[in-house]
């Protein structure tokens, strides 16, 4: 996937957008073995995933975002997407996570669900969830 930048910023804006949410955020594109570094020593698991969210407590600083984007390129591939679509849908779930949104419950994961579909289709990509089980 060429130069990612442009659409890491088309999809955290859509995301702060959907959200009204003000601040800035940042996202690191990094390898596997840096998120999973920052996976062991934030949520004590050994493993890299896929996005992991860092909410700030500075005033007007939302926080950070790392995506791991071998694991990206893998589930695209697994689940036969463009690796361009699922970064942009790891992208604005990290942000909505960043805006107060999370999956712990049911409603809590529907509510960010149709968050993620509205701004995939903001940004003219698929609905990530059209077809999952």
């Amino acid at each position: 996937m060429p130069r990612p930048e442009a659409l890491v910023r088309r999809a955290a804006a859509a995301a702060l957008e959907e959200t009204g949410a003000r601040g800035a955020i940042t996202v690191l594109l990094a390898d596997d073995a840096a998120v999973k570094r920052l996976n062991g020593r934030h949520r004590a698991k050994a493993k890299p995933t896929n996005v992991l969210s860092f909410p700030a407590e500075a005033p007007g600083y939302l926080g950070d975002v790392a995506v791991a984007l071998g694991v990206v390129r893998r589930e695209a591939r697994g689940a036969g997407r463009r690796t361009a679509d699922h970064l942009a849908h790891l992208v604005a779930h990290g942000a909505l996570h960043l805006a107060g949104y999370d999956h712990l419950a049911a409603g809590e994961a529907r509510r960010m669900e149709r968050a993620e579909a509205r701004i995939m289709r903001r940004l003219g990509r698929p609905n990530p969830w059209r077809g999952a089980t």
